[in-house]
């Protein structure tokens, strides 16, 4: 009972009574942060930090930090420094395959939201502007039978293009914008014959419905610039449940200000909490607090293969979902 974990904001059970199973754990109170978290990992005091996504894990702290590893809460790794972490011998786990029917939900949430206008017809109900059936009263477009464009090919896109399909909607996809590569039939399995790679570019022209499913890194970056967002169709919805740097959020707000494009469906932003200024006015949005993996089931799996990890640590192996298991050589 000698290990010790930190953990920088309280998870679900069952991982706290895993941790607490296998050692001494301190929760903070309130998210750190990146100095006292800096500090705290410095200490030698704790064996494994359990994080979440705005803990920043870069490589100043790492070099100074005295931990076996670091577990992440979430299946994307993009707030640490994995390539610093290996060389300090510091072993990264996150929690893969969880969350992909969740986030499936919610993608199809906000294509449905965005194209039936559900955010302004709730407002328009509330207010009580709502005084009876209208001809004209906020048309929106059809779902079924319109391009659903995937960027990127991975589980969670595959997993909204069987939702999709069952809608009616032509899928197109691009496995690894904005590079390419080609996709054979047995690859796509039962989307064989379904569904269609073209390249970035003819993604972007022909969508309806741009859906993004790529992970956040040099190369993905601002993939969405005002570039991008022009070569869209006029009333083409953009949609992002992957990360919010993938898109230049100010740039998507002059889009979406200036009819460039229809409208977007957010679940994530370029700096989380904060929105880029004028996206919160723009009534053409649905925008949601980065709920993609909250259901019950999913966050307490989440806390489950997280606290698993940070044990497995804590205790000399490699975790069962480790980021790198090099880092242990």
């Amino acid at each position: 009972m000698g290990n010790s974990f930190l953990v920088t904001t309280a998870i679900p059970e069952p991982g706290l009574g895993l941790l607490s199973n296998a050692g001494r754990v301190t929760v903070l109170p309130e998210p750190p942060d990146y100095e006292s978290l800096a500090s705290l990992c410095a200490s030698g005091d704790f064996d494994v930090v359990l994080t979440q996504l705005r803990d920043v894990i870069d490589a100043d702290l790492l070099a100074r930090a005295r931990v076996r590893g670091i577990s992440n809460f979430a299946v994307g790794y993009n707030n640490i420094d994995v390539g610093a972490a290996t060389r300090a011998g510091i072993l990264v786990g996150n929690t893969p395959g969880v969350l992909t029917d969740a986030t499936a939900d919610i993608a199809m949430l906000l294509i449905l939201g965005t194209a039936r206008r559900v955010v302004e017809a709730d407002k328009l109900v509330r207010e009580g502007r709502f005084h009876g059936w209208e001809p004209n009263l906020l048309l929106g477009r059809n779902v079924s039978g319109a391009v659903l464009g995937l960027a990127g090919f991975g589980r969670i896109a595959r997993a909204t293009a069987r939702r999709a399909l069952g809608f009616g909607m032509e899928v197109l996809f691009a496995p690894r914008p904005p590079g390419d590569r080609p996709v054979s039939e047995g690859e796509l399995g039962e989307f064989a014959g379904k569904v269609r790679q073209v390249p970035w570019e003819e993604l972007v022209e022909r969508s309806d419905f741009l859906s993004l499913h790529v992970p956040l890194n040099d190369q993905t970056r601002y993939m969405v610039d005002a570039g991008v967002l022009r070569r869209m169709k006029p009333d083409a919805i953009l949609i992002n449940t992957a990360r919010g740097p993938i898109v230049h959020e100010a740039a998507l707000v002059e889009a979406l200000r200036n009819g460039v494009i229809a409208a977007a469906g957010l679940d994530v932003f370029e700096d989380e909490p904060r929105l880029a200024p004028g996206l919160a006015e723009l009534p053409n949005t649905v925008l949601l607090p980065h709920v993609g993996s909250a259901t019950v089931p999913v966050r307490a799996e989440m806390a489950r293969l997280s606290a698993l990890n940070a044990v497995a640590i804590a205790e000399g192996s490699v975790p069962p979902h480790a980021v790198n298991p090099e880092a242990q050589a």
